[in-house]
């Protein structure tokens, strides 16, 4: 499910006082079955782009396709009474339908959105609007609680109010899973976890899409975790894309991503050091795990010596 983004602007408070360039003029392609992180300082427009990747915000200007549909058609054609065609936007409508059984968005903190007195409720709301069985519906259920990591016996009748703020993030990206998404998209799905509810949320993100195959973009200030699980990195500043790349190609860029108001991983500064200091080392690494097998290489080596 390949989704192309032409010429995208987007403007908050247009032809006003406040009126804010959020988006501007991006042109992206993201090829079926990616895993992309997108970064970026607070105020980039990472958020704003994401939301218009299954109709929820509407382009200033601009065409976003998405597998074939595309959802921007019809916003701009009056007719001759200067109004848009009821046809088109119906056509629209359809399309946006469409498009949002197939793109799903996991909003930060979206715990916040849980309102059903169960859990296998909550979970179940979006599958009962496909109008899908009941059958179906419960095993659509079970496997998106097993994709996160919650047992459904266990589970499903408590009521997700009651359950630890890890354990709301896991029912309400159930609750998104359980559509069956083709392209998965979480804005900052690690926002206030601890670092084991972290790592568990990202492990289970990395290995649902090596299962299923579908499109992951992820938003994040985290830098560390993009390197360990991102396969390619787009960079936004001030509404456009600096950077886009693999991970190990955009942290070469240490002075442009400070300059902008990011970093890198805190190995690649260590990384960077060691090769200052004459130490015979990769310079691209960005891992831990990368600079663990490195360093042990250099001291057996040495050890021999």
């Amino acid at each position: 499910m390949s989704i192309k983004i032409v010429d995208l602007t987007h403007i908050y408070d247009k032809k006003t006082p406040n009126e804010t360039v959020a988006v501007d003029h991006i042109n992206l392609e993201v090829e079926t079955g990616e895993f992309i992180g997108l970064i970026g300082h607070t105020g980039s427009g990472k958020s704003t782009l994401i939301q218009q990747l299954n109709g929820l915000l509407k382009p200033s200007s601009g065409e976003i396709i998405i597998s074939g549909y595309n959802i921007t058609d019809g916003l701009d054609q009056p007719s001759k009474k200067g109004r848009i065609k009821k046809s088109e936007v119906n056509a629209r409508k359809k399309r946006l339908i469409e498009v949002r059984k197939r793109v799903g968005l996991v909003f930060q903190y979206p715990e916040y959105q849980l309102f059903e007195e169960t859990v296998e409720k909550d979970i179940s709301f979006g599958p009962n609007n496909l109008g899908l069985r009941a059958d179906e519906v419960t095993l659509r259920v079970i496997e998106a609680m097993k994709t996160v990591g919650l047992d459904y016996e266990t589970y499903k009748d408590r009521s997700p109010f009651e359950l630890s703020g890890g354990q709301k993030r896991r029912v309400a990206i159930a609750g998104v899973l359980a559509m069956k998404p083709e392209v998965l998209i979480l804005d900052e799905p690690t926002a206030g976890l601890d670092p084991r509810g972290r790592d568990e949320i990202l492990a289970q993100i990395k290995a649902l899409h090596a299962r299923e195959k579908i499109t992951v973009i992820i938003v994040s200030h985290s830098m560390e975790d993009m390197a360990k699980i991102a396969e390619r990195l787009i960079v936004m500043n001030k509404g456009a894309i600096v950077l886009d790349g693999t991970p190990k190609e955009v942290f070469k860029h240490i002075d442009l991503l400070e300059d902008i108001g990011l970093a890198v991983p805190q190995i690649s500064y260590l990384i960077r050091g060691l090769v200052k200091s004459g130490f015979i080392i990769d310079p691209s690494i960005i891992t831990v795990e990368e600079a663990k097998e490195a360093l042990i290489k250099i001291l057996v080596k040495k050890s021999k010596v």
